[in-house]
């Protein structure tokens, strides 16, 4: 497919990821949890080939502070999604103001 025209599918919701890689956003799971922790980020995406000790922390911050999460099928896909050249656990959009 053309660039552009990728789309990534999580529970019926199609994003493009241009959408993603234009948007405000943090990558990796470091960033990803203090968005979380500032209530800045609003939603996260998950690869579901990374690590379980890695992403069950992320999921279960995103249950406590309510923040949606989309699974992405893996990190390859979400980094790529990104506009960087390597693949990441955990991305999340961000507000631009807490």
């Amino acid at each position: 497919m053309p660039c552009g025209l990728y789309y990534l599918l999580q529970g019926g919701i199609v994003l493009e990821l241009v959408q993603l890689k234009n948007s405000p956003k943090v990558i990796g799971t470091k960033q990803v949890k203090k968005a979380i922790n500032k209530g800045i980020a609003k939603k996260v995406f998950i690869a579901e080939d990374a690590e379980p000790h890695i992403i069950e922390p992320i999921k279960e911050l995103c249950r406590q502070n309510q923040v949606e999460v989309s699974m992405v099928e893996n990190m390859d896909l979400l980094g790529n999604a990104c506009g960087i050249e390597v693949g990441s656990a955990t991305v999340a959009l961000i507000n631009n103001e807490p």
